[in-house]
């Protein structure tokens, strides 16, 4: 059991990493503190020390562990809820961009109720959800949204079953990402995009202005043109690297539709470089069909794969507008709000891969959530390692160059000490992270003498996280918020994230995303009280501007709404996320409500790995998947059951071999299979139907009891 703060000694902090000499030092310094506190409450206590910054990025983790967990060692979790590690200042809630709108309109569209950011954020939030047309109408003010056609107004309800956000509006969303702006502010000038090599790390950050991107996007819309046909869908499947960002806002400027392909499952570049290795990209995309390829070289500007007769070299491709009198300009080409522009894939809620348009609302939408929730502002350099194959590529992308921020990108690997450099020397304000990421940072301590004190916000989503993890990740940054996201690619944005106008607690969300309203159903499809603490199944309101309305290879209605409860007269929205609403009015995800999982921030299905495991081995009579968080807190965890046939021996360490090599191979390099257990038989329904949910209760209590670490 952790000691109260009071009771730490100096021989404590030598415990933690301190030399004697800086033991005492920070002793003293503590005591000094603690004497200011006037109160016994752990989080006044908590509070005067990060005023104080008695607690620093150069001190050891072990010393920021044990002072955390010291001030609250009394704390009560079953009366108070999880404890807050961060406060939001007043002077500085005003400064943020939603505390701003709300001192500009709160006192009008709250009345007497309206008292300041802080105090008044959950009045907002909710008025926010009843009356989404007043608040989009505000924020809209506040992005570079340019329409050719504005709409006629914000919110068409004539069809009371569903809304029809921004009418009649007519713009494209990519030449909006490319234009200056009086607000927010950005000129000719301003940066766009910062990135830096992999291996480069002695050498200057790389800098593109928005001229210069504007440029370089109307020449590749311009060869677009010259290459394919109005209408087509081009998949990108590449890393996120400035040429990728150039070419996914060119197919959107030329009119047609981005595919987006995770680059960890197949290829476009001729290989990909990660952590100083070459994987090939090119062999995997012609094993996937004879459509045009275009090639470009991961280094330098030579090809190491010889081409097919249909192909072109990224040099050739360019040649074909490098022609025209005015290559560097380009007239976009422009469509209704709701017209498609992007292609992702996600495996959500039913355990199958969806095709899950974008529209040109889409992007809206994610930009307002990040200019709400993680306070992107024109000042900013936003990193987050990603895609445009999962969801935050585009995220990312959108909500940088429509709230007027500028884009960090390393070209490599974000594992190493190499990519945390290039946050210091770019001086990233604002970077994102998925769990695993961090978790990785700090055990292999490869980010140890940076310097990360620029960063404003952290964010996180994809996993659930783990409360040492955030700790570790915040307390690089003087204890800055760690802003938790949940969401969902067919949503465009998260239902539930973490604000700069709340008190913050790790690993947990504070607030439904800003016009979101959601409940928590029991059992039995009922909605617990609001105010109430309790675990559910979430269905969300449908009313919701950038959420899908169709998707493309399954029924959308089926998918989403099809058995969902009717609450105040809407159909609920389908997520399939279990929620935890704690004492306090914190949220914590718990899984998924089916069998799908989620592995290092990418969604699967038990499904498409047992397809896989099952012809591994020849031994191998069945298997089942289930994802595990031993401790109940943290990234979840792969585990695979297997049943063999009778008369076969098989060692578990043998399996896992080849288990992990087969689904690393055949659906994702990113996936690793953390244990392995061969039992005699599987539980079934009376259906014959495998319960995978019982075998993953029985494998937590099993991991949990043994103390295995995976």
């Amino acid at each position: 059991m952790a000691k109260n703060i009071k009771e730490l000694s100096i021989e404590d902090f030598v415990e933690a990493g301190l030399n004697p000499e800086a033991a005492l030092e920070f002793h003293n310094i503590l005591q000094n503190a603690l004497f200011m506190v006037k109160t016994s409450d752990p989080r006044d206590i908590w509070r005067e020390l990060m005023a104080r910054t008695v607690l620093k990025p150069s001190h050891p983790y072990g010393l920021h562990q044990l002072v955390y967990y010291s001030v609250y060692a009394d704390w009560n979790f079953s009366s108070n809820g999880p404890p807050p590690y961060w406060f939001p200042s007043l002077h500085q809630s005003k400064l943020t961009n939603l505390g701003r709108i709300m001192e500009l309109y709160g006192p009008k569209l709250l009345g007497a109720s309206y008292k300041d950011p802080i105090s008044s954020f959950r009045l907002f939030q909710e008025f926010s959800s009843q009356n989404p047309e007043i608040y989009w109408s505000i924020v809209l003010e506040e992005l570079c949204v340019t329409f050719q056609k504005p709409p006629r107004c914000i919110l068409d309800m004539t069809e009371k079953s569903k809304g029809k956000w921004l009418p009649d509006s007519i713009l494209n969303i990519a030449h909006c990402c490319l234009l200056p702006s009086s607000r927010p502010f950005r000129d000719d000038n301003s940066l766009a995009i910062v990135w830096r090599d992999e291996g480069c790390d002695d050498s200057n950050v790389n800098h593109m202005t928005l001229k210069e991107l504007r440029e370089e996007v109307m020449l590749v819309a311009n060869a677009l043109d010259a290459t394919f046909s109005k209408g087509d869908a081009i998949a990108i499947d590449m890393p996120l690297t400035v040429n990728a960002v150039v070419i996914y806002l060119a197919i959107v400027l030329a009119g047609l539709v981005v595919v987006s392909i995770a680059d960890s499952f197949a290829a476009n570049e001729d290989f990909i470089l990660r952590g100083g290795r070459k994987y090939p990209l090119y062999s995997r995309v012609i094993e996937g069909g004879s459509c045009k390829a275009i090639v470009i070289p991961a280094t330098g500007n030579r090809l190491e794969v010889n081409l097919r007769e249909q192909d072109l070299s990224w040099e050739e491709f360019l040649s074909a507008a490098k022609d025209l009198p005015r290559s560097n300009y380009y007239s976009p080409v422009f469509h209704s709000i709701d017209a498609m522009t992007n292609i992702l894939f996600s495996s959500g809620t039913t355990g199958e891969p969806k095709a899950i348009p974008w529209t040109q609302l889409s992007p809206i939408r994610c930009t307002a959530d990040s200019w709400a929730h993680m306070d992107v502002q024109a000042a900013d350099i936003v990193c987050w390692p990603t895609n445009l194959g999962w969801v935050m590529g585009p995220i990312s992308l959108y909500s940088c160059l429509l709230a007027g921020a500028t884009l960090a990108l390393y070209h490599g690997s974000p594992l190493g000490s190499g990519f945390g450099k290039f946050v210091q020397d770019a001086g990233v304000t604002i970077l994102g992270t998925v769990p695993s990421l961090v978790k990785t940072w700090k055990d292999t301590k490869c980010m140890e003498n940076l310097d990360w004190t620029k960063i404003r916000y952290f964010c996180t989503t994809g996993e659930t996280s783990n409360v040492d993890d955030d700790l570790w990740l915040s307390s690089r940054s003087y204890y800055k918020p760690v802003i938790e996201c949940c969401g969902g690619t067919e949503l465009a944005s998260c239902y539930i994230m973490g604000s700069p106008l709340q008190p913050q607690a790790f690993g947990t969300f504070s607030t439904p995303s800003m016009t979101t309203g959601f409940v928590i159903l029991d059992e039995y499809g009922i909605p617990y009280p609001e105010d109430q603490a309790c675990v559910g199944e979430i269905g969300l309101f449908p009313l919701y501007l950038g959420a899908s309305d169709r998707l493309l290879n399954a029924d959308h209605h089926e998918v989403y709404f099809k058995g969902m409860p009717i609450y105040k007269g809407m159909q609920l929205r389908r997520h399939g996320d279990i929620l935890k609403r704690t004492v306090g009015g914190y949220f914590v995800v718990q899984g998924r409500a089916d069998d799908t999982m989620n592995l290092g921030g990418i969604k699967t299905s038990s499904v498409e790995i047992e397809r896989i495991c099952n012809n591994v081995d020849v031994s191998i009579l069945e298997t089942a998947a289930v994802s595990v968080s031993p401790t109940g807190v943290g990234p979840e965890k792969l585990v695979i059951l297997v049943v063999l046939k009778r008369g076969y021996k098989r060692s578990t360490e043998e399996l896992k071999m080849k288990l992990s090599k087969a689904i690393q191979s055949n659906l994702n390099p990113l996936f690793k299979v953390g244990f392995v257990k061969i039992v005699p038989s599987f539980p079934r329904t009376a259906s014959n139907k495998l319960l995978r949910r019982v075998l993953r209760k029985q494998m937590k209590d099993e991991l949990s009891s043994a103390g295995t670490k995976l």
